[in-house]
């Protein structure tokens, strides 16, 4: 089987969307499940998101959150709480009506969301202000019925995610609460996947159903198109009056409490997968990657195979012990050639290759794979490479930021807006506040408020649609 094959057959620059269809598809992250809009998730692909999730339990843990599980059966009456809520859910819920033959009353609703099954359970949880701050996270799937446009991690009926739910005596503590997970979110995502972020809230009409306001985190793909990366909610006492979740105060006073949540999903994965990847396949950051270095050793008719294999499980185990995940690719039935596309195609950051006459020379040769760098490295040199993984870490972030700024434009004339969001990109320009012009620029051009960035507030300029005085410079954008 040739490289034809296995290989990625079309450009990211040509064909996008396919390009990364068949990244996913050929690394083996994902393949398609029986049902559609359904993917199975496959070890690599489980991989990166068991270490997303490490990361975050142990950030998670040094604020005071300790993890739950809520069921995935939420009743139609409980649903029903908060008309507003559901109502932005209801056309995407899938509905349970049957138990074998016998029909179940009550409809049950797989999971969309958790707030109102998680917010029936704290009113029983929470009696007095003791019992506060309550901080749960959920790492749930949850279910959107997504059946024409899917795009694995991107748009899927039933996805990996978590979601946080946090209750407060004052305003002033779950504000700060929002707050503290958006930047919580926002260091993982640039540190572990290289991906450059920008934050800050969305507008009232774009704002998570039922909060008092949304805040977000959001990133440009190289297509041209934004990816919401992550929301932080206030959502006040919106739901907590509803839900009587109420706590009595140090004088036994009676008050509704204040309430935050917040998610992220395996979306993330999509991110990084767009972001880094080239027409070879995939390329992954090394804190994320299942496996950071791969070991191809190269002999010839078994020539010198014996001295080299075991050069290799010296290197390999010195590299264990400094807690590097490694790989030694020793199928015999393959050439070097073809494991080099291999493992290129995979995504792995670091390959490793050694052969009898770079045991002669005392020294190994190593290839990155975000930039194709192939280098020499002596055998006394290779204590280095926990630092050379830091660095490719590092370059990718920056690599990443540059592709970023050269993807977003101020721009402030409404005729050029329309030209220039058919090339794609974050588009800074003026805006009165207005959720009439809001609507009528997504009508007229595809583009809707991504993120209205933390200190864009502005007063100088006239909105690019109506001409009136500005209130913001929001960051425009089509998105997935």
């Amino acid at each position: 089987m040739g490289k034809q094959d296995v290989g990625i057959t079309v450009s990211k620059k040509e064909d996008f969307s396919e390009w990364y269809t068949q990244i996913v598809l050929k690394a083996k992250l994902v393949d398609y499940a029986p049902v559609k809009g359904l993917i199975v998730l496959r070890p690599d692909g489980y991989s990166i998101w068991e270490s997303l999730r490490s990361t975050f339990d142990k950030k998670f843990a040094k604020n005071g959150i300790r993890n739950g599980f809520l069921p995935i059966l939420i009743p139609e009456s409980l649903l029903g709480k908060e008309q507003k809520h559901f109502a932005g859910f209801n056309p995407e819920v899938f509905w349970v009506t049957h138990s074998g033959n016998n029909e179940v009353g009550d409809r049950l609703a797989l999971r969309p969301t958790s707030e109102t099954l998680a917010y029936t359970m704290y009113a029983k949880w929470i009696q007095s202000w003791r019992d506060l701050p309550l901080k749960i996270n959920f790492w749930n799937t949850a279910l959107r019925a997504e059946i024409k446009a899917t795009k694995p991690f991107l748009r899927t009926s039933e996805f990996l995610w978590q979601e946080g739910h946090t209750v407060h005596t004052t305003q002033e503590e779950a504000e700060k609460e929002v707050m503290k997970i958006l930047e919580i979110y926002k260091n993982t995502v640039e540190e572990e996947l290289a991906i450059p972020v920008t934050t800050g809230k969305k507008s009232e009409k774009e704002k998570f159903v039922g909060a008092v306001y949304t805040t977000t985190m959001e990133s440009i793909m190289p297509d041209g198109k934004a990816l919401q990366m992550g929301t932080s909610h206030f959502l006040g006492q919106n739901f907590s009056k509803p839900f009587e979740v109420k706590f009595a105060d140090k004088d036994n006073v009676e008050h509704f409490a204040w309430q935050t949540s917040w998610g992220v999903s395996w979306r993330l994965i999509g991110g990084m997968i767009m972001t880094h990847g080239d027409d070879q396949g995939l390329v992954l950051p090394p804190r994320v990657a299942p496996i950071q270095v791969v070991i191809i050793p190269i002999y010839k008719n078994n020539e010198g195979k014996e001295k080299v294999l075991s050069k290799v499980q010296e290197i390999k185990e010195t590299l264990e012990s400094a807690d590097i995940r490694v790989n030694v690719d020793d199928r015999s039935e393959l050439s070097p050639g073809y494991k080099f596309n291999d493992w290129e195609l995979k995504g792995v950051p670091l390959r490793i290759e050694i052969g009898p006459k770079d045991i002669e020379k005392q020294s190994i040769i190593i290839a990155k794979r975000y930039n194709h760098e192939k280098t020499s490295l002596g055998f006394t040199e290779i204590g280095k490479m926990p630092t050379i993984l830091n660095e490719i870490q590092e370059n990718m972030l920056k690599k990443s930021r540059e592709q970023s700024r050269e993807n977003s434009l101020e721009i402030s004339d409404y005729v050029d807006f329309k030209l220039k969001i058919e090339e794609g990109g974050f588009l800074n320009s003026p805006w009165c506040g207005d959720p009439e012009c809001e609507e009528k620029i997504k009508e007229e051009t595809g583009a809707d408020i991504r993120v209205i960035p933390f200190g864009s507030e502005n007063t100088d300029k006239k909105c690019m649609y109506c001409q009136k005085q500005s209130v913001s410079i929001p960051i425009f954008a089509r998105g997935y």
